[in-house]
C-alpha cells in the first residue's frame, strides 16, 4: 500500500523520464497486441505499417483511431471479443458489460487505479460507500479493489434505495462517498427532507466522482453548504479505467502513466498543442492482454503542460467541454445514436424521434420526443413499451415521453439533442 503523498513514483517523474517511459511501455503493448490480436494485426495491415513504425507517442497519429461505434460493429462481427482479446478465452478472468452489449476483460489487479482515491485523500480508517453499480459494468468492482488498495473500509452498497442509503450512512459513519454528483445532491436533498440535520447526522468528509461532470455550482453546494471536500476522475469503461484524476490544488485532471493519452483533432486524428481543444483519445498500457489501440472516447477537452502546485509531473486534462461524437453520456452511461434508433424504431408505430438531454435540479434528464404514423395509437402503453425496450438496451431509463404533431421534429434532426449547460 502507498504511504505518504503520492501513490507510486510515477506520479512525479521528470517530464523526460516520463517520456520515455511511455514510449517504451507503447512499444512493448504494441508488439504484443500486434501478434496476439487478430483485429489490431488487421489494423496495421490496413495502415500499411508495421509495429516497428510506432516508436513513439507522436507516432500513433500513424494509426485509425477506434470508437465504440466501431468496437459494437467489430464484436457483432466477430463475437464475443470482436478480435481484440490477446489470450486464449478459457485463460479470461473477469468479463465486463457495457452498453450494446460491448464485452470486455479486465486484468486480475488494477492498483493503479487506487491513485485517483489516494490523490482524494482516502485512507486507512475511512468507511467509502460505493453506490456505483456491481452488476455487469466494471464500475462497482473496480472501484471498491481500488479503494480497499488505500487501506479503507468499503461499504457495498450499489444504486438506488435512497432512504437505505441515508440509514446505511448514519449507521456506519460512513466518512466518504463514491458515486455520482447527482446521486449524492439527491441523497443529502432527502436527507433533510427526512428530517436530518446533515452536517451533524452524516459524517460524510469527503467524495469522489466520476460518469458525469461536476458542475461548478453543485461542487461549492457540496464543499461549501456540507463541508464535503470533492474529487473528480474522468474514466472509460472501454480501455479499462481511470484515465485522469484531481488531486487536492482542483486545476484540472492528472493524466495515468498508465495509458497514452491524446487529444487530437476528430477529423485527422492529428495530435494537438497545449491548449487547443480535441477529443481524448486513448492507448491502455496497464493491460496486454486487451488490445485496443487508440480508442476516441468522443469527449472534448485540452490539456495544459505547467507544473501543479501537488507536485505530481503529468500532464493535466481541464475538464470535459463537450462531446465529439453522436454519443452523450447520461447519469453514468454512453447513450449512443444507433442504439437509441434500434430501442425506438422497432416500433413500426414510431415515424420519427428525438432524445433531447438536458438538467434539472442538477439531474441528468431524458426526453423522448416522438412522431408516430398515425393517431389512433394507445400512446401511454407504447410509452411503456418504448421505455422498456429502451432500457434493454441502452440500459438507462428515459424521464418522459412526449408525442408530438407530424413535422415537429425537422428533417435534419439529430437523434440526440445534448441541451445541457454546466455553469
Amino acid at each position: 500500500m502507498a504511504v505518504g503523498e503520492y501513490y507510486d513514483k510515477l506520479e512525479t517523474m521528470l517530464p523526460a523520464k516520463r517520456q520515455q517511459y511511455l514510449n517504451k511501455k507503447l512499444r512493448e503493448q504494441i508488439a504484443y497486441a500486434h501478434q496476439h490480436s487478430p483485429a489490431v494485426k488487421k489494423s496495421f495491415e490496413k495502415a500499411g505499417i508495421k509495429p516497428a513504425d510506432i516508436r513513439t507517442t507522436k507516432d500513433l497519429e500513424k494509426l485509425p483511431i477506434i470508437r465504440k461505434t466501431d468496437l459494437l460493429e467489430m464484436q457483432k462481427a466477430n463475437l464475443p471479443f470482436g478480435g481484440i482479446l490477446g489470450i486464449p478465452q478459457e485463460n479470461v478472468e473477469r468479463v465486463f458489460i457495457s452498453p450494446g452489449p460491448i464485452y470486455e476483460i479486465q486484468p486480475s489487479s488494477c492498483k493503479w487505479f487506487a491513485k485517483a482515491f489516494w490523490a482524494a485523500g482516502f485512507r486507512k480508517g475511512d468507511v467509502v460507500i460505493n453506490t456505483f453499480t456491481y452488476h455487469m459494468s466494471p464500475a462497482g468492482i473496480l472501484f471498491h479493489e481500488a479503494i480497499r488498495d488505500c487501506g479503507a473500509t468499503v461499504v457495498v452498497a450499489g444504486t438506488g434505495n435512497t432512504d437505505l442509503q441515508i440509514q446505511i450512512m448514519r449507521e456506519l459513519k460512513v466518512t466518504g462517498f463514491v458515486g455520482t454528483p447527482s446521486f449524492l445532491n439527491t441523497i443529502l436533498k432527502r436527507a433533510e427532507e427526512m428530517g436530518h440535520n446533515v452536517k451533524k447526522e452524516l459524517y460524510i468528509k469527503r467524495a469522489w466522482f466520476t460518469g458525469e461532470m461536476l458542475p461548478p455550482s453543485l461542487r461549492k453546494t457540496f464543499e461549501d453548504d456540507y463541508n464535503i471536500n470533492t474529487f473528480q476522475t474522468y474514466a472509460v469503461t472501454e480501455p479499462g479505467g481511470a484515465i485522469a484524476y484531481e488531486c487536492k490544488e482542483k486545476s484540472g485532471m492528472h493524466l495515468m502513466d498508465e495509458y497514452v493519452t491524446e487529444i487530437v483533432d476528430p477529423e485527422t486524428g492529428k495530435q494537438l498543442v497545449p491548449g487547443e481543444v480535441g477529443e481524448i483519445v486513448t492507448t491502455q498500457l496497464h493491460n496486454p492482454n486487451w488490445g485496443l489501440i487508440r480508442f476516441g472516447t468522443g469527449d472534448l477537452s485540452s490539456y495544459v503542460t505547467e507544473p501543479c502546485k501537488c507536485g505530481r509531473t503529468a500532464y493535466r486534462i481541464t475538464g470535459i467541454v463537450g462531446r465529439a461524437g453522436d454519443a452523450v453520456k447520461v447519469r453514468g452511461m454512453f447513450i449512443v445514436a444507433k442504439q437509441a434508433e434500434q430501442a425506438i424504431m422497432s416500433f413500426p408505430q414510431v415515424a420519427k424521434f428525438q432524445l433531447v438531454v438536458g438538467r434539472r435540479e442538477q439531474r441528468d434528464e431524458m426526453v423522448l420526443k416522438c412522431e408516430l404514423k398515425e393517431s389512433g395509437v394507445d400512446k401511454n402503453r407504447l410509452a411503456v413499451d418504448i421505455n422498456s425496450k429502451f432500457q434493454d438496451i441502452c440500459r438507462i431509463k428515459i424521464d418522459k415521453i412526449e408525442f408530438v404533431n407530424p413535422g415537429m421534429i425537422g428533417e435534419k434532426a439529430k437523434g440526440i439533442k445534448d441541451e445541457r449547460k454546466w455553469e
